[in-house]
């Protein structure tokens, strides 16, 4: 059955047209004439049935139907070009696409990549967002590191580390003092993790108390966004100190008790089966898991519970 699709160059000259809302600069961009620009909008507009841009004397101005058609086509077409340039990138090297969930792709694993690329540089590794689980057929993905437990059905999951957030906060709230009790911390304002709710109150239980105000503060979805406001003096946050490993460093965050509460949950490596006999993504799973345990073993029993 012949798809009902408009001719790619029609609708490459309507979103520059769209874009620019300007056959002339639409023309200039696409190194074509102007009135070829006309036949191809014209074409379109044909094929559609329906007017896109109103002509005036003073130039063109899109319609609405225009306009909402304007937006859809312009992400189908950035859609093709990312497909186009991957598939062009995979002729000269083999390429994994990971999913991480953001502020340990950026803090921990973009730190230490670049050894995998010294490697293996004829290894193409592309990392993109990703804070939920997901169905690996649904998707281009060759692997995911997660926050969670090793239950992700199709795959194999390999642990990575432990999370074990710790308070930490700007030295000016410490006001002068190294160190402070769990009471203590209790009275700072506390940052939640919007994706971890009840982090502050599992904190309070290890250390025995009971803290009415446990789960009220400016909620935050990322590490990342904690570190800032905790940073800026917004307030104390539970933070795994390898996502902050810099800021503890230059001395922007500190430590006031360095104690995490238990978790049962941890970073993983998920592969899933079909993928498991890639020699690139098995190049990449050794290599990140050997990381990762000298990482672990660098940094104490906790990293490895």
């Amino acid at each position: 059955m012949r798809r009902k699709i408009p001719s790619t160059a029609a609708l490459i000259a309507f979103e520059s047209a769209a874009r620019h809302q300007s056959f002339t600069r639409a023309a200039d961009e696409l190194l074509l004439t102007q009135s070829a620009i006309c036949r191809q909008i014209a074409s379109l507009e044909e094929f559609l049935g329906v007017e896109l841009f109103r002509r005036s004397r003073r130039g063109v101005k899109l319609t609405e139907a225009g306009l909402a058609y304007s937006r859809r086509v312009a992400l189908q077409l950035d859609a093709v070009e990312r497909d186009t340039l991957a598939v062009m990138g995979q002729q000269s090297a083999q390429t994994l696409e990971l999913a991480v969930v953001p502020t340990f792709g950026t803090q921990w694993l973009l730190p230490r990549l670049g050894e995998f690329q010294r490697q293996h540089p004829g290894v193409t590794v592309n990392l993109s967002s990703r804070t939920r689980p997901f169905l690996f057929a649904e998707t281009d993905f060759d692997a995911a590191i997660y926050y969670g437990d090793a239950d992700w059905p199709g795959s194999q999951a390999h642990f990575l580390m432990a999370e074990n957030a710790q308070p930490v906060c700007s030295p000016a709230l410490l006001q002068g003092r190294s160190t402070l009790t769990a009471a203590e911390l209790a009275q700072l304002p506390l940052l939640q993790q919007s994706t971890r709710p009840y982090a502050w109150r599992q904190w309070f239980a290890s250390q025995g108390l009971n803290v009415g105000h446990d789960l009220n503060g400016p909620r935050l979805e990322l590490f990342s966004m904690l570190a800032m406001a905790a940073g800026e003096g917004m307030g104390a946050a539970l933070i795994p100190p390898f996502m902050i490993e810099r800021e503890l460093a230059e001395g922007r965050l500190v430590c006031p008790l360095p104690v995490s509460a238990e978790n049962d949950k941890g970073y993983y490596l998920v592969i899933p089966e079909r993928k498991a006999e890639s020699a690139a993504l098995r190049a990449f799973r050794d290599w990140l898991l050997n990381t990762a345990e000298r990482y672990r073993a660098a940094s104490g029993p906790q990293a490895r519970s």
